[in-house]
């Protein structure tokens, strides 16, 4: 394949397209180019990408766009109707079509489908239609598309890596056709959103994510890499299903595993570099901490389930601030769920408290109480305890129902990350109204089915006080002549934003410090409109400006701490991060 593309002085036409930069970015790595404005005879696009060969390329593809002249040149006269389309004409025709699916795994499919056949409109379509495409082409409806993937898949869309391929992972990495990888999205499949262990189906969220990546943070597609690590699955509905992609094998665990990781850690950082973004996404508890724990001092990793659901968690907290009054240190804190969208909130809390306080980390705990299957996490489980949920058992009875803890703590902030749904009954949400005049609710866990209350039960049964934000959309609510509108803490404000942030400043690692300043960034985007309708978040109409200003105040942070690479530091980070953003705009094929 290498060599179809090779021009005389041995670069290839791809590497080239990188190196034009007409779209502008990070060193030129992030502009599409219009292709042809670097090769004004267009002679080697012409002799590679032409005819029917040109309409089936994703890339390069623009469908009833091309003109006439381009028809012309590039032999397409007679394979496409004689209508000429504007990429907002298209569009509109597509959008169209979209809202007439009435089952949102259609619309996801002709999402995906559209990915396949013409790159650049599917990213317009999402950038310009993004609150009502974001639940289409990630959760909820990812959620099913996973649990469906056997089903619904039709050809590759990122790397899979099974156990069968132990010792050859850098061949395989090899095998991927784009050598400029910025940022890598991976996962197990072992724990996908609150669905379980969904094995090689997982891959489903890495490409959904990437997509985010591109469409909400501006990071060029062909730098994103969706991966799914392969080691089987211990769901048994899969291992009987005649159409299931992966391994049919109980997953492997202990040294197996670890082997496998590490092989494949070492490979990507040959292959890429030090400074490709590693995102772990979707690995069981137990994984997820040690892998995070083992490779931030050796790689540039980022666990979006633990830092990025903190981070956003900790944004919405901020801004809920001007609302209810007072500072973080004021407010109790009670979570339903200590694993690591749990923990990971609740130790970036503390470390902000810690941080605006002076005080010691282990006292800025004090404030936070956590709940998990056996009941309030207190000093007299400890030795019984995983070692994450030790920081947080403190002197307390045992309480071992919700309701009970939530009687006997009386926090102000009530957080579910429990992936249960239904477990904000009527009688806690009650409890949490009877002693706080604004109780503020995050029901957190995903997809929609999973959501520990309704935005209409929070409001119904606070009587229209609660401050409420969802993982997954939920519609306005009218309660009492007023219409709530609740603001969704999706990692998607925080991530694309986060990494584009690492990739523009050469960031090398990680620091919780840049997770802070991204919390910041996002919590400083909600305006008094905003407050107004009771929202913590800001629309994600806007999500392009506030993944810009994220993505500044991570990199000034980056270059604070003397993490980043990428020198002299720009004067204006805000402005630089927005020349850095890939626009799915069409080129001009002469």
């Amino acid at each position: 394949m290498e060599s179809t593309f090779k021009e005389m002085n041995g670069e290839s036409v791809l590497d080239l397209e990188d190196k034009a930069g007409v779209g502008g970015g990070v060193e030129d790595v992030y502009g599409y180019s219009s292709l042809c404005t670097f090769l004004p005879d267009c002679n080697y696009f012409y002799l590679m990408f032409s005819g029917y060969t040109l309409l089936r390329d994703p890339r390069h593809n623009k469908g009833l766009a091309f003109t006439d002249k381009e028809r012309d040149a590039h032999h397409l006269t007679g394979l496409l109707p004689p209508a000429l389309f504007s990429q907002d004409l298209q569009e509109k025709r597509l959008m169209k079509i979209l809202r007439e699916y009435k089952v949102p795994l259609q619309r996801y499919m002709a999402m995906m489908d559209l990915q396949e056949r013409n790159e650049k409109l599917f990213y317009k379509l999402l950038i310009d239609n993004v609150e009502e495409l974001l639940p289409v082409v990630y959760t909820p409806t990812v959620g099913e598309a996973c649990q469906k993937y056997g089903s619904i898949f039709r050809r590759p869309q990122g790397l899979f890596i099974s156990l069968k391929e132990k010792g050859k992972i850098l061949e395989v990495l090899k095998n991927w056709p784009e050598k400029s990888i910025q940022v890598i999205v991976v996962t197990d499949g072992e724990r996908i959103l609150g669905l379980g262990d969904l094995g090689c189906q997982g891959m489903g969220i890495p490409v959904g994510k990437l997509s985010l990546y591109t469409a909400l943070g501006g990071v060029r597609p062909s730098a994103c890499l969706p991966i799914t690590i392969d080691v089987g699955t211990n769901n048994k509905k899969l291992l009987d299903d005649e159409f299931y992609i992966g391994l049919r094998q109980n997953r492997a665990t202990g040294k197996e595993y670890a082997e496998l990781m590490d092989e494949f850690m070492s490979a990507v950082k040959q292959n890429y570099g030090e400074k490709v973004l590693i995102q772990f996404e979707d690995f069981a508890n137990h994984n997820a901490f040690e892998l995070l724990a083992k490779y931030r001092t050796t790689h540039l990793v980022f666990n979006d389930d633990i830092q990025g659901t903190a981070s956003v968690v900790l944004a919405g907290l901020v801004a809920a601030l001007k609302l209810v009054g007072g500072t973080l240190a004021d407010h109790t804190f009670l979570f339903l769920g200590a694993g690591e969208a749990g923990t990971g909130i609740a130790e970036l809390i503390a470390l902000e408290i810690s941080k605006k306080t002076n005080a010691p980390l282990e006292e800025a705990r004090k404030k936070i109480w956590l709940v998990d299957s056996k009941g309030l996490i207190v000093s007299s489980r400890k030795e019984s305890l995983q070692h994450f949920k030790k920081p947080w058992a403190h002197e307390h009875e045992p309480v071992k129902e919700l309701l009970g803890a939530v009687k006997a703590i009386k926090p102000t902030v009530l957080i579910g990350t429990s992936g249960v749904g239904k477990t904000f009954t009527k009688e806690v949400v009650e409890a949490m109204a009877s002693f706080n005049k604004k109780p503020l609710i995050l029901a957190l866990s995903n997809p929609t089915s999973q959501s520990e209350c309704t935005a209409e039960e929070a409001y119904t049964w606070s009587k229209g006080r609660a401050i409420f934000a969802s993982g997954s959309p939920f519609d306005p609510v009218e309660f009492n002549g007023k219409v709530f509108v609740p603001g969704q803490a999706n990692n998607a404000y925080i991530f694309p934003g986060f990494g584009l942030g690492l990739i523009m400043s050469g960031t090398i690692r990680v620091h919780d410090d840049m997770l802070l300043a991204a919390s910041e960034a996002l919590a400083a985007q909600v305006t008094e409109e905003n407050y107004a309708k009771g929202l913590i978040y800001p629309p994600f109409t806007n999500i392009r400006k506030i993944s810009a200003h994220i993505a500044a105040n991570v990199a000034a942070k980056a270059y604070e701490l003397g993490l980043a690479s990428h020198l002299p530091r720009p004067k204006d980070l805000v402005k630089y991060a927005e020349s850095c953003m890939y626009t799915p705009v069409y080129g001009s094929y002469r």
